[in-house]
């Protein structure tokens, strides 16, 4: 039987991670205060007012060391904790306080990167890296084949996915293109795997790269880890819960 197993948010993009233990999602929305910030370099080229490519971000896959980054959201006051291991813990308020995240985050990006100088929210849109509205489905089997691939055990945290299943084969996820999943009673629409990046070579507990998990999927002949699925039902969802497959 296919369950959830965990849910997570990342409340500013690339900022950090927080599980939760349900959530409640809408049709054609993105996961509830999932990527709600993002923040902007000096080579960016968006204004904030509409969602925009990850290239215009600071982001792990330029940035390793905020893969480190964990969050709380306090949701009533639009209020982040943020902790990482070489950084005192930071609690701001991201729509009125941006500079102190600014300050904080500041010596983890590297010298030779384009420097973090804004933060921006689309209200109703989370920053996804998808330019229509998407949620992340990973499955732990999959996850599973991966570590085994590299010998050792491997931090889901890395695929900073969304909803994680168990009871699944490994890689059964791709043969759910095209179709709806029921998770609780909401209704997630299966679109397009997602297509990795060099964010999960990155360690979140050190934000140090240590794995080639690219190279790791290409012997599968892909880069593939995950799924994104469009919201067709509005519903709850909560860990535990039996997920079919439609």
């Amino acid at each position: 039987m296919i369950t959830v197993a965990h849910l997570w948010r990342h409340p500013i993009k690339s900022h950090g991670r927080e599980e939760v233990q349900s959530v409640e999602l809408t049709e054609g929305a993105t996961f509830p205060w999932d990527r709600t910030w993002a923040v902007t370099h000096a080579g960016s080229r968006t204004d904030g007012r509409a969602w925009a490519p990850c290239a215009n971000f600071s982001r792990v896959s330029k940035a390793p060391e905020l893969m480190a980054i964990t969050a709380t959201l306090d949701t009533p006051t639009r209020t982040v904790t943020l902790r990482h291991p070489k950084r005192t813990d930071l609690t701001f308020r991201p729509d009125e306080e941006p500079d102190l995240l600014l300050d904080w985050v500041k010596d983890l990006m590297p010298e030779n990167r384009a420097q973090s100088c804004g933060l921006v929210s689309v209200p109703g849109r989370g920053m996804t890296d998808s330019d229509y509205p998407t949620i992340s489905i990973n499955t732990l089997a999959s996850h599973n084949a991966v570590s085994k691939k590299a010998g050792k055990t491997l931090e889901k945290e890395r695929w900073r996915g969304n909803i994680w299943l168990s009871g699944t084969e490994a890689w059964e996820e791709s043969n759910w293109i095209g179709k709806t999943l029921r998770l609780g009673n909401a209704e997630i629409e299966v679109r397009e795997p997602i297509e990795r990046c060099m964010a999960t070579t990155a360690n979140p507990q050190t934000g140090e790269r240590d794995i080639d998990t690219l190279a790791l999927l290409q012997s599968w002949g892909h880069q593939n880890f995950g799924v994104y699925g469009v919201v067709s039902k509005t519903g709850t969802i909560h860990a535990g819960d039996s997920v079919a497959v439609l």
